[in-house]
């Protein structure tokens, strides 16, 4: 990882004078806001724990702080508790019971596929816990994602009991569908033995300012100094509707442009430019991420990488990052809208123009877009020196493409029977921004679908040592520097770590779930490319149209 790359939150923060990321969305107990509703959530489960009930229900929109509720939870649970948490619902009966035997710890026949004996193997582990005075819960995130056959069996399990109390304790934990799934006619007797639920709401506006100035002191923030004036922060209660997840993520961004800018307060106009860069879709202003907004995302990154290279100098020429891009402002490139002008003046239509280039010419060009070093012989693997991996791939569908948010070279047939390439920026609904002999221009997806392999390559920095993957019991550089970067988003000194741990194993799959993504531990190329994108590091697709736009006007 750069020297760069490790100072440059210190530089954000210490201009703010913080001395860490108020906002990150990593589940930090240091940053736990419990608002009114929060103690009530936590008093509803907590009653239900107590009360030796069957189910306990919690449900809330993505991002409302059920995490929050559930650690807290934890946190209080006896020592004579026994937990079973199980992250990733989308198991079949069989599964989910073995994984439950497997979160306890509990003997039973690996090569079974029989729901009576692994019954049978957790009732008796149940009796026993009993019998020793323990408690025994079953703790399922995501629950609107279960099967109704496999809610059944869930159901069934609370039929273990003695004479006074039920020996298993389960707690689901969903979004609100959940609700209306659990509220369905077939499953009216699990839903008859919830003896506790809540559902949790997002923060009013009060919560929201108090939400904000709790993380900005607990990050540092001294005295009577305000970052956010109430214009601000009525605007991000407007835009997020009191989520707090998204709440992070819009002041994380509100911040990062008022240091772009050199200013020393948040405002409501910082607080909107921030928002449409990273919301998809209107929340209550009308704001969309059209194929304008990301010309606006690429004016605050030329801002903001401008404003960093000057502080910080000359990059050595190893590291490819955001900060390999020379430092234009929005005055030398035209051809870049205004952000309330129509969306079709970012790039102009040629009558017929050609995209469509032999496999040579594209790897050439997308090497271009990833960086301003010469173009070694070999392109696909490049060579390790450059810290740039090429990615060979296939592919059935766009939404597979644009997850990446990379640029992509897609292998074609022309009509004429052979190979070519086209090289596309950026995929927005049923278009796409390809490169043209004429530029930048929008191309219908169906003009290529046709034509198109399934095949693709992309550009993207990995780790030193990086060999694929990275899982519990792992050594070597590629771990050290993965701490390190999880380290550097969290704002937090770390000594040197050489073995991928229990605790690094934790950490991913925190930023799996908070991503999105298969929460399995494993630090593979899609969480990876997702903390190259928090951390801002290589090439993605807002930084690619900046060059791109770049070589246009050049032209």
């Amino acid at each position: 990882m750069s020297v760069r790359n490790l100072w440059q939150p210190r530089m954000y923060y210490q201009h703010f004078g913080l001395n860490e990321a108020p906002f990150s969305i990593a589940v930090n107990p240091r940053y736990l806001f419990m608002s009114q509703r929060h103690r009530d959530a936590l008093a509803h489960l907590l009653y239900g724990i107590s009360g030796g009930g069957g189910f306990i229900l919690l449900t809330g929109e993505v991002g409302t702080g059920k995490t929050t509720v559930n650690r807290c939870l934890l946190e209080q649970l006896p020592d004579t508790t026994d937990l079973a948490i199980i992250l990733n619902p989308a198991l079949s009966a069989v599964e989910l019971l073995a994984s439950a035997c497997d979160e306890l710890g509990i003997d039973y026949p690996r090569e079974t596929h029989s729901l009576k004996a692994l019954t049978d193997a957790l009732h008796s582990y149940l009796l026993e816990n009993y019998d020793r005075g323990r408690k025994t819960v079953l703790m399922i995130d995501e629950a609107q994602h279960l099967d109704f056959d496999v809610l059944e069996q869930i159901r069934l399990l609370t039929n273990l009991e003695t004479n006074d109390e039920k020996l298993l304790q389960i707690i689901l934990i969903g979004q609100p569908e959940l609700s209306d799934k659990l509220a369905r006619p077939e499953l009216r007797q699990l839903n008859q033995r919830i003896t506790a639920r809540y559902n949790l709401k997002p923060l009013n506006l009060d919560e929201t300012s108090a939400y904000i100035r709790h993380r900005l002191e607990v990050g540092g923030l001294k005295g009577d100094r305000r970052l956010f004036d109430m214009s601000a922060v009525k605007q991000v209660y407007r835009l997020t509707r009191g989520i707090p997840r998204l709440i992070n993520v819009l002041c994380d961004r509100a911040l990062l442009g008022a240091y772009g800018q050199k200013r020393e307060r948040v405002s409501r106009a910082l607080v909107r430019s921030a928002a449409r860069e990273v919301f998809v879709e209107s929340h209550s202003e009308g704001l969309s991420f059209s194929r304008v907004s990301w010309w606006s995302l690429a004016l605050m990154m030329l801002v903001l990488v401008g404003s960093m290279l000057a502080y910080m100098g000359k990059v050595p020429v190893d590291i490819m990052s955001a900060e390999d891009i020379e430092n234009p402002t929005s005055a030398n490139m035209p051809g870049v809208a205004d952000l309330n002008e129509p969306t079709t003046q970012a790039f102009t239509a040629p009558a017929s123009p050609q995209w469509e280039f032999s496999e040579s010419e594209g790897l050439a060009k997308l090497w271009m877009a990833a960086t301003d070093l010469p173009a070694p012989r070999s392109l696909c693997p490049p060579p390790k020196i450059t810290r740039l991996s090429c990615t060979v791939g296939s592919a059935k569908v766009w939404d597979e493409l644009a997850s990446l948010n990379r640029p992509v070279l897609l292998e074609i047939v022309t009509q004429d029977k052979f190979f070519a390439s086209v090289l596309v920026f950026q995929i927005d609904g049923s278009d796409a921004v390809v490169w043209t002999d004429q530029g930048l221009q929008w191309v219908p997806l169906a003009d290529i679908a046709d034509a198109w392999t399934g095949a693709y390559r992309f550009f993207w920095q990995a780790p030193a040592g990086w060999e694929g993957t990275l899982s519990l019991g792992d050594s070597g550089a590629a771990v050290t520097q993965v701490a390190q970067m999880f380290a550097t988003l969290d704002g937090m000194e770390l000594n040197e770590i050489t073995q991928f741990g229990p605790a690094l194993e934790a950490r991913v799959r925190l930023f799996q779930e908070a991503a999105g993504l298969k929460i399995d531990g494993v630090m593979n190329q899609p969480t990876l490319l997702r903390l190259n994108d928090r951390l801002g590091v290589g090439l993605t697709v807002s930084r690619a149209l900046i060059r791109a736009q770049n070589w246009q006007d050049a032209r």
